[in-house]
């Protein structure tokens, strides 16, 4: 057995800051005050939370404890399917703190703001080349929001051609914010099943597509791992009855440079730049979300739209069709000089990227399906999906298994998703990885399974070396603290 990356160590304890200091410290220095003191009015601050009184040095030794509970992608191998948690190059890092653009400000005028705007609307072109699509909107501030700018669209639409839809097709392979994207903007999700290879059949889609759907939202490659074969059939059967055809573009990160999503008739595409375009994500954001349609779908993009008039550029909001403003300003400007610096830097070499994210997940399919089972024995595209069908006569779970994982140092797989697979294991592990890391995960998990075979207790309790150990999820799920500090 090889040595794995999981270890015990000195992990610190640390309370809460409220738990923590004592009246009177203080971690700062303000200059001498040149007004009268004046006691704040009770109805201010009578009602806040009691914040303790810290030194500085108890403000970095705590954060710095903090930061060594945390686990990301700078950590180690990070395989959470339909996520693409992967390494994020520190270049763009340099190139979003540079002071022209980390000190940009949103409301100076375009006259002052030429390289900003530039930059936007030259990611815009570079996206739309990228996926084969026509016209860009960076407005979106994450995936689900690109969904319901996406939906916003379709209803926008159907309403210039006098057109009432009420449904939206939505496959079992979809991400699970699909059907929610289409309730919130009215229409009614039809659910529809994947086939026995894991993909949709046109017949399936023909036997539910009629004049009241406004079009279907399909996840390509979807979160089986596998690339919708039949697409460009069930494009032309939704376009044939008037509807639109929608791509969550969250697993964009396998079709890079090799795939025009127009041509297989796509309308409507969401990327997430958080994802496949390397910024750092997760802990609530930021992200961005950007939307690509095609030609006759432009007039509805967010407004407002950045303009380009002979060299000079600027935000226009005259296109009276728009959906209108979606987000604050623009859209999350860190993340998308991130996104553009990554593209720049690697320029052709994109689609390796994705040639390569699609080799190590099949790499690692191979390697561990004699292991746990897998749910279609077929090549996959940038994910693979396993199950803990092998070891429930042991009575050992997919959450068991991913737990123990962590003890050997890896972050668990995304777990119990997609629902059509029961216990699902869904490993993504991008492009990023060596061969070494690779070999050392599937290891991991071999000798993860070994155990659940001769000792299960040691499964049943896992992990063991973590700061933390297993939680009361139910007891958590019914029992929520929701407030901290002040004794409260």
């Amino acid at each position: 057995m090889k040595e794995f990356a999981g270890s015990t160590g000195l992990v610190l304890n640390e309370p809460l800051l409220f738990e923590k200091g004592k009246k009177g410290r203080s971690g700062i220095s303000l200059p001498r005050r040149d007004v009268e003191f004046s006691e704040l009015d009770e109805t201010l601050t009578g009602n806040g939370p009691n914040f303790p009184d810290l030194s500085e040095v108890e403000v970095v030794r705590h954060y710095t404890r903090l930061s060594t509970w945390n686990f990301g992608v700078d950590t180690g191998m990070y395989p959470l399917g339909s996520c693409t948690m992967k390494y994020n190059p520190k270049t763009n890092e340099k190139q979003a703190a540079l002071p022209g653009f980390a000190g940009a400000h949103p409301l100076l005028p375009a006259a002052l703001s030429q390289g900003a705007l530039k930059v936007m609307f030259e990611l815009e072109r570079l996206l739309a080349e990228i996926t084969g699509m026509d016209a860009v909107s960076l407005q979106p501030a994450a995936g689900a929001h690109g969904e319901l700018a996406g939906m916003l669209v379709f209803h926008a639409y159907h309403k210039s051609k006098g057109s009432r839809r009420s449904k939206i097709i939505v496959p079992d392979t979809a991400h699970g914010t699909n059907p929610a994207s289409v309730a919130l903007c009215g229409y009614s999700p039809v659910n529809v099943k994947s086939n026995d290879r894991g993909v949709l059949s046109a017949d399936t889609i023909a036997a539910v597509m009629d004049d009241e759907t406004a079009g279907i939202m399909v996840t390509n490659p979807n979160t089986l791992g596998f690339f919708e074969e039949n697409i460009r059939e069930i494009a032309e059967i939704v376009h044939d009855k008037g509807g639109l055809v929608y791509a969550d573009g969250a697993n964009m990160n396998a079709m890079l440079g090799i795939v025009s999503m127009s041509e297989v008739g796509i309308d409507v595409l969401h990327l997430n730049l958080h994802k496949t375009f390397s910024t750092p994500h997760g802990g609530g954001g930021p992200g961005a979300g950007p939307i690509c349609v095609r030609k006759h779908l432009e007039p509805y993009l967010p407004t407002p739209r950045i303009v380009d008039d002979n060299g000079e550029y600027h935000l226009s909001y005259d296109f009276p069709s728009s959906i209108g403003k979606l987000h604050a300003f623009y859209g999350n400007w860190g993340i998308i000089i991130r996104a553009y610096s990554y593209i720049l830097s690697l320029g052709a070499d994109l689609k390796k990227v994705s040639q390569l994210a699609v080799l190590n997940a099949n790499y690692i399919k191979e390697k561990l399906k004699d292991t746990l089972q897998l749910a279609y024995d077929r090549p996959c595209m940038h994910e693979c999906v396993f199950s803990d069908k092998l070891q429930a006569p042991l009575k050992i779970t997919t959450l068991d298994m991913v737990k123990r994982l962590i003890d050997y140092g890896f972050h668990p797989p995304t777990i119990y998703f997609p629902l059509v697979v029961h216990g699902a294991i869904m490993i993504e592990p991008t492009e990023t990885e060596c061969k070494e890391d690779l070999d050392l995960f599937v290891e991991a998990f071999k000798e993860v399974v070994r155990e659940a075979g001769e000792d299960p207790e040691r499964l049943y309790k896992a992990p063991w070396r973590t700061k933390v150990r297993r939680l009361d999820e139910t007891g958590a799920a019914r029992n929520p603290r929701l407030t901290c500090g002040g004794g409260n």
